[in-house]
């Protein structure tokens, strides 16, 4: 198994930016591709971004895409989160998501086997 833990979550004015940063432990963390998701008081969960093992492919939702940089590094067992112009609509608990299927950044959250806890971000208006 792998263990995730996220952190870099806070309170953040709208147009502002973070990192959320998530450390993975107990497995190699190349054999993964790993998923950043969000779910939204009263709302589903949703994908966000996802990588592939090696960093060369990544995926975006279409609501992130021009703001967000999903990015990993294997020798530190971190993969991050980037996101800039923050929205309200950006407010949510971010999980970060590990996947055996590791050659491709898939959106599809039943394929993430392994879920962290989740850190909160807030965005205020």
């Amino acid at each position: 198994q792998v263990q995730l833990v996220e952190s870099g979550g806070g309170l953040v004015q709208a147009g502002g930016s973070l990192r959320l940063s998530c450390a993975a432990s107990g497995r190699t963390f190349s054999n993964y591709a790993m998923g950043w998701f969000r779910q939204a008081p009263g709302k589903e969960r949703e994908f966000v971004a996802a990588i592939n093992w090696s960093g060369a492919g990544t995926s975006y939702a279409d609501s992130v895409k021009d703001r967000a940089t999903i990015s990993r590094v294997n020798a530190k067992n971190t993969v991050y989160l980037q996101m800039s112009s923050l929205k309200p609509e950006d407010t949510a608990v971010y999980y970060c998501a590990a996947t055996e299927y590791r050659s491709i950044a898939t959106p599809d959250q039943a394929m993430y086997a392994y879920w962290g806890q989740g850190t909160q971000v807030t965005v205020s208006s």
